[in-house]
């Protein structure tokens, strides 16, 4: 039999990061870029997709 193996890598002070795209359309050519950002807090996501 095959014996399972468990990682213990994680310790209890990991923080969780979100990569966040928000596609925001260039006022000088008219076309639409995608601008990308590793945030760490739910409440810092709200923000940053309600600013333009």
């Amino acid at each position: 039999m095959a014996k399972k193996v468990v990682a213990t890598l994680k310790t209890g002070n990991t923080k969780k990061y979100t990569k966040c795209i928000k596609m925001v359309k260039s006022e000088k050519t008219g076309a639409y870029i995608f601008k990308t950002q590793n945030i760490l807090d739910d409440a810092e996501i709200k923000a940053y997709f309600a600013e333009k």
